[in-house]
């Protein structure tokens, strides 16, 4: 068994180095001639082909976004979008947040049935100033999470602003790891992702997709510019 997942990882291996030889074509190609660049995107297709054929497993997805960029919770939230247009359920636990009314929870409710919207959060803890309360919401947001992260028609269950939660010292990261990782033996195909800056290493190492938001430029730091509906919320 071991030996045949070797084989099968060293196959995936070399069509993905083939892949990155052959390129992306377009005007990336050195080829000057019209029917050599055929040549060269007809092999690229039938790796890819190949690429595609080998990767056939299938598993619930713990999916990671975070880093200091904007966009962490509108990339959970255009996931959640992509499921409703596929008629799946999905499920948006609001950790920290729940004091904004965003213009996203406005169109999801009246976009589709098959969507939960809770906002268990009080606020930023500048807005709260109670470390108990905060504790407690959060402790509850968890709990709430966890049973639509288990009902089996819940496609994707997002976790909005966990990873915050988590740094501020509310929510143990182990806990949160030793459940995800027993429901995927259960072999539950949600997809279950967090939001939020600041993502702990040890939910990094365990997730299976992660992408950061860098920050390079926003207009509140360098221009002094409010945060403004459409954008901000």
């Amino acid at each position: 068994m071991v030996d045949k997942f070797q084989k099968d990882l060293n196959n995936i291996n070399h069509l993905d180095k083939e892949a990155t030889r052959l390129g992306m074509g377009g005007n990336l190609s050195p080829e000057v001639d019209d029917n050599l660049y055929k040549e060269r995107m007809q092999k690229r297709k039938e790796i890819q082909v190949e690429r595609v054929k080998e990767r056939n497993l299938e598993k619930g997805l713990v999916i990671v976004f975070t880093g200091n960029g904007k966009g962490k919770t509108t990339a959970a939230l255009g996931m959640g979008l992509r499921a409703l247009g596929h008629g799946y359920k999905i499920a948006i636990i609001q950790f920290i947040k729940g004091a904004w009314t965003t213009g996203e929870k406005k169109a999801f409710e009246k976009f589709s049935n098959n969507i939960v919207w809770r906002s268990l959060g009080a606020g930023f803890t500048w807005e709260t100033q109670n470390r108990n309360k905060d504790q407690f919401f959060v402790n509850k947001a968890w709990e709430i999470a966890k049973e639509y992260i288990k009902n089996e028609s819940y496609k994707i269950v997002i976790l909005d602003e966990i990873n915050i939660a988590i740094k501020l010292g509310y929510i143990n990261t182990e806990e949160i790891i030793l459940f995800l990782k027993d429901l995927n033996m259960n072999k539950n195909l949600c997809h279950v992702i967090l939001t939020g800056r600041g993502a702990s290493k040890e939910i990094i190492e365990f997730a299976d997709l992660v992408t950061e938001m860098k920050l390079i430029k926003h207009p509140f730091r360098e221009q002094g510019i409010k945060a403004q509906e459409c954008v901000e919320y």
